[in-house]
C-alpha cells in the first residue's frame, strides 16, 4: 500500500456509517445498566444480591465468548469482508432478544420471572458479542492512519453520546409514562427498534470502506491470546479501560436510584442523563482536537481527571441543591467523552503495530479481548452496585414504594460518586505506563507483508 493510501481521509459516508454502529452499542450498553437492576428489584421484587447476579452473569459469559467471536470473524471469508456480515446477522438478533428481555409474561413465581430475564439477557449478550467484536475491529482495517483513527472515533463517540442521551433519557420516560410492567415492555420494544436502526445504518454505511483480507495468525486461540497478552501497551491500555468501565457501570446502575430515592424525583433520571451525555455531544470534537496537539495518552489522562473530579463532587447529593448535583454529573460527562474517544482510537493503534511486527492480522482477537474486558467492567459495575445496596440494607419491592433506611440512601450516593472516582484515579497507574505514540504507529517497514488491501 502506498503512503498516500495510508494517509487519505476516509469518505464521510464511511465515517458516519461506522459511527452509526454506536447506536446499537450505546443502546445496549446503556439501557440494561440503567433499567435492568431497578426492574428486577422494584418491579419483580427480586432481592438486590440475586438481581445483581442476573445482571452480571450474561455479561460474564461475554467475557469468555468475545475472544472466540474475534477469532471467528478473523477467519470469516465473505465478499463483504470478515466483519460486515456479522454486523447484520448478530445485530438484528440482538434487537429481537433485547425486546424480549422485558416482555416476560406475568406469572405467580419470582423464580420463573427471574429465569426469563436471565435467559433472554444471555441470548442478547451472545448476539452482542458477535456484533460488537467485529464492529470494534473495523477501524484497524478501514485505515492505517494514526490521526484518521482519531477522527473516525470522533464520529463514533459523538453518535454514541447522542444515543446514550436518547436511550438513557427516554427509557425512564417511556416506563413512567405508561407505568408498571407494561411500561418496561414498551420501552424494550422502542429500544430494540433503535438498535435495529443502528445496525442497518452501520452495515450499509460501511459498504464502500476498505476491506481487510483474511490473514489470521497461526496457532490455536489460546496461542493467539498468549501473544496478545504479551503486548505490553495493549495490556496497559486494556486494564485502564476495564477499570474505568467498572466505574461507569456503577454510575449507570445508580442513576435511577439516585433520582428516585435521593433526589425524590423519577424525572430527575432523565435530567441526570442529559447532564451526563449532553456535554459529550458538544465537546467530543474538542477532545479530538486536544489529542491531535498533545497526544492521545495525555488527552486520555486529562479526560480521566475531569471525570473523577465530577464524580467526587456528586458525593454531596444528599445535602446539596439539585442544581449542584446536575452540574457535577455534567462535569462527569465532559470527562466521559474524552475517556471514550482516546482509548477507542488507541486500540487499533496497538493492533496495527502488532500486525506490522508479526505479519499476522490478529485484530479480531485483539478486539475480542478488548470487548471482553469492557463487557466485564460494565457488567461488574451493576453487580458491585447491587452489593453496595445490599450492604446498605436496600429494601426490594414489587411497586417501588418501599421506604429506604438512611444507610441505603448513603450507599446509593457513595456507589454513584466516591467509588467511581476512586476507580478512575486508580486506573491512571496503568495509563501512565502506556508508551505508543504517533511515530510508533505510523512507522512502516517495507519488508513487512500488508494484510489489509484496498479493493
Amino acid at each position: 500500500m502506498s503512503s498516500a493510501a495510508v494517509t487519505t481521509r476516509l469518505p464521510r459516508e464511511v465515517r458516519v456509517g461506522y459511527g452509526l454502529g454506536s447506536v446499537a452499542t450505546g443502546a445496549f450498553g446503556t439501557v440494561p445498566g440503567l433499567m435492568l437492576l431497578p426492574y428486577l428489584t422494584d418491579s419483580l421484587g427480586i432481592a438486590a444480591v440475586a438481581a445483581g447476579f442476573i445482571v452480571f452473569a450474561p455479561k460474564a459469559w461475554d467475557v469468555l465468548l468475545n475472544p472466540v467471536a474475534g477469532r471467528i470473524s478473523d477467519r470469516t471469508v465473505d465478499p463483504r469482508g470478515p466483519r460486515r456480515p456479522w454486523l447484520l446477522r448478530a445485530g438484528l438478533a440482538l434487537a429481537a432478544a433485547f425486546a424480549l428481555i422485558f416482555a416476560g409474561p406475568d406469572v405467580d413465581s419470582r423464580a420463573l420471572e427471574a429465569l426469563w430475564v436471565l435467559a433472554l439477557f444471555l441470548a442478547a449478550a451472545t448476539a452482542y458479542a458477535f456484533f460488537q467484536v467485529p464492529y470494534v475491529a473495523m477501524p484497524a482495517e478501514l485505515t492505517d492512519s494514526y490521526d484518521e483513527r482519531t477522527r473516525l472515533m470522533t464520529w463514533r463517540v459523538a453518535i454514541l453520546a447522542f444515543t446514550i442521551m436518547l436511550a438513557g433519557a427516554t427509557a425512564p420516560l417511556i416506563r413512567d409514562g405508561i407505568g408498571g410492567r407494561d411500561g418496561y415492555r414498551v420501552m424494550g420494544v422502542v429500544m430494540a427498534v433503535i438498535i435495529a436502526v443502528g445496525v442497518v445504518g452501520a452495515y450499509l454505511g460501511t459498504r464502500h470502506g476498505r476491506v481487510g483480507t483474511v490473514g489470521p495468525g497461526a496457532g490455536t486461540l489460546r496461542d493467539q491470546l498468549r501473544v496478545v497478552a504479551g503486548a505490553r501497551d495493549f495490556r496497559l491500555l486494556l486494564t485502564t479501560f476495564v477499570v474505568q468501565a467498572l466505574a461507569t457501570g456503577c454510575m449507570l446502575a445508580g442513576v435511577d436510584y439516585l433520582a428516585g430515592e435521593v433526589l425524590d424525583s423519577t424525572a430527575a433520571a432523565t435530567v441526570l442523563f442529559v447532564c451526563f451525555v449532553g456535554p459529550a455531544l458538544v465537546l467530543t470534537p474538542a477532545w479530538a482536537w486536544l489529542g491531535a496537539r498533545v497526544g492521545k495518552k495525555r488527552g486520555y489522562l486529562a479526560a480521566s481527571l475531569v471525570l473523577a473530579t465530577g464524580a467526587l463532587l456528586a458525593a454531596v447529593a444528599r445535602s446539596a441543591p439539585e442544581g449542584m448535583v446536575f452540574a457535577a454529573v455534567a462535569l462527569v460527562g465532559v470527562g466521559y467523552a474524552g475517556c471514550q474517544v482516546f482509548p477507542m482510537a488507541m486500540l487499533p493503534d496497538a493492533a496495527a503495530v502488532d500486525a506490522r511486527r508479526t505479519g499476522s492480522n490478529r485484530v479480531g482477537v485483539y478486539t475480542g479481548v478488548w470487548t471482553a474486558g469492557e463487557t466485564l467492567g460494565l457488567a461488574l459495575g451493576p453487580g458491585v452496585y447491587a452489593l453496595i445496596l445490599a450492604a446498605g440494607g436496600y429494601v426490594s419491592s414489587t411497586d417501588g414504594e418501599a421506604a429506604q433506611p438512611d444507610s441505603a440512601l448513603t450507599a446509593i450516593v457513595l456507589g454513584f460518586s466516591v467509588l467511581p472516582a476512586v476507580l478512575v484515579l486508580a486506573s491512571l497507574f496503568w495509563l501512565a505506563r502506556y508508551s505508543l505514540d504517533a511515530d510508533d504507529v505510523d512507522a512502516r517497514d517495507p519488508e513487512t507483508p500488508d494484510h489489509l488491501e484496498v479493493p
